[in-house]
């Protein structure tokens, strides 16, 4: 049977009024316990104590033991925030040949290693392989008659030349003793004057003969002039430097790999007819890929160049060195990009195009309270509260004070609100409390 608070003062009452005699003691027992058992679970739960009309003070029920935790301010806190990013190749490239025509050979093909300098594919070369034959040939009859005019000419020559000369001389020594006589035989009227001036011409055609081949016996014996071999010389250089072109060609007609890497695409096959710069196949270097994540503008401060971070790549941790800041803001995510690379120590590498994930420890400047979140009591309009102890002589009164969640950090929340420092906040066991309860504290914690 429930009894009103009202009804159970006036049969404590009708009770103290009641002499003191031991039977009289017996039945105001009984009614008091009559009355606990029969509806004063409410008043129980409260601690509640009532007063009789001669002053004394009577537990109804004693107070709830509830455990607490003693609020010290904190002004900032560590925090874990992961930055989503992605894998990619540190060197990509598509290859193809520097000049146009059919490819003869492929040598590697799609997920294929290849070292740095190794053949991935040629061209036909055969024209060019006789351009340079061709030019072989006009370069060495250009050496050899540059040889032969650096060594002069042979004393058989100049011998050849000495005796030309003499041989002039002696015929113009007879034409002048036969040029003489006509002249006699003309003074005595024997001859014409016709037949004085051929004497006369011929006498002067062994003459310029003679001039001549005197000249040339003297450049002979000079030896060969300087600007002749330079000239040939020259000669030698512009040939070779044709044939140097060509080799050049026979060269770029032999695509080889920059760098050390995979083949990713193979877009041609053999016997096709490549135009210069047509991609034939991808290169990938997956020795230490790199990272591209964005970051928020003020989180980038905090990574400078150099240092080393954690990057998560599916289930695996790898450590990567930040490289660099991109100086421009993505419009769309409105961060920026920090390249990083990762660093060998053994582990599988990721491939290009993976998901990676930035490990950053940031220090947040902030006011508020550490709590346990088995001290949160859930409020009104989805916001959260706790239980504070407010003094009451040797016990306390349970007050609900409202607060904001700042932080989660395992089974601790960071909060602010009308709390403040020094007070005990019960940390446990909030279900059974109601506020304004009188409860008594077993211990406090930091």
């Amino acid at each position: 049977m429930k009894m009103s608070g009202q009804t159970m003062e006036a049969q404590v009452q009708e009770i103290d009024d009641e002499s003191n005699s031991p039977a009289k003691h017996r039945k105001k027992a009984g009614v008091r316990n009559l009355l606990i058992a029969s509806g004063m679970v409410a008043v129980i739960s409260f601690g509640i104590y009532e007063r009789l009309s001669t002053g004394q003070e009577v537990a109804i029920s004693a107070p709830l033991t509830v455990q607490v935790i003693k609020l010290e301010p904190v002004q900032s806190y560590e925090t874990t925030r992961f930055y989503t990013g992605e894998v990619v190749a540190t060197r990509r490239s598509d290859l193809g040949f520097e000049r146009g025509g059919k490819v003869t050979e492929i040598i590697f093909n799609r997920g294929q290693s290849v070292e740095k300098g190794a053949v991935i594919a040629r061209l036909d070369t055969q024209n060019l392989q006789a351009q340079l034959a061709q030019l072989a040939a006009q370069r060495s009859r250009a050496v050899a008659e540059l040889r032969e005019l650096q060594n002069g000419p042979r004393k058989e020559t100049i011998a050849v030349a000495r005796s030309q000369v003499a041989n002039l001389e002696n015929q113009l020594r007879l034409e002048n003793i036969r040029r003489d006589r006509r002249n006699s035989l003309y003074q005595e009227g024997a001859i014409s004057r016709e037949q004085l001036d051929e004497v006369a011409f011929n006498r002067d055609a062994l003459a310029d003969r003679l001039d001549a081949a005197q000249s040339e016996l003297e450049a002979l014996q000079t030896g060969t002039r300087q600007e002749q071999i330079a000239a040939q010389t020259a000669t030698v250089s512009q040939i070779t430097a044709s044939m140097g072109d060509v080799e050049i060609n026979i060269e770029k007609s032999i695509l080889r790999a920059p760098f050390r890497g995979v083949i990713g695409e193979r877009n041609l096959d053999e016997g096709t007819v490549v135009q210069p710069g047509q991609a034939l196949v991808r290169l990938v270097e997956n020795v230490t890929p790199e990272v591209e994540i964005g970051v928020p503008p003020q989180v980038v401060q905090s990574l400078k160049v150099g240092s080393r971070q954690q990057v998560q790549v599916g289930e695996q941790i790898y450590t990567a060195q930040v490289l660099a800041h991109k100086p421009e803001i993505n419009p769309q995510t409105r961060t920026r990009t920090v390249v990083l690379q990762l660093v060998s120590t053994g582990q599988t590498m990721p491939a290009s195009g993976e998901i990676a994930r930035l490990q950053v420890q940031q220090i947040v400047s902030t006011q508020g309270f550490w709590l346990p979140v088995s001290a949160l009591i859930k409020g009104e309009r989805g916001l959260w509260s706790c239980f504070v102890m407010a003094p009451e002589g040797e016990t306390y009164l349970i007050e609900r004070r409202d607060v904001e969640v700042l932080y989660t950090e395992g089974d601790r929340v960071l909060v602010r609100g009308t709390i403040t420092a020094g007070e005990e906040v019960v940390n446990s066991g909030t279900h059974r409390l109601v506020s304004g309860q009188i409860v008594k504290s077993v211990n406090s914690e930091q």
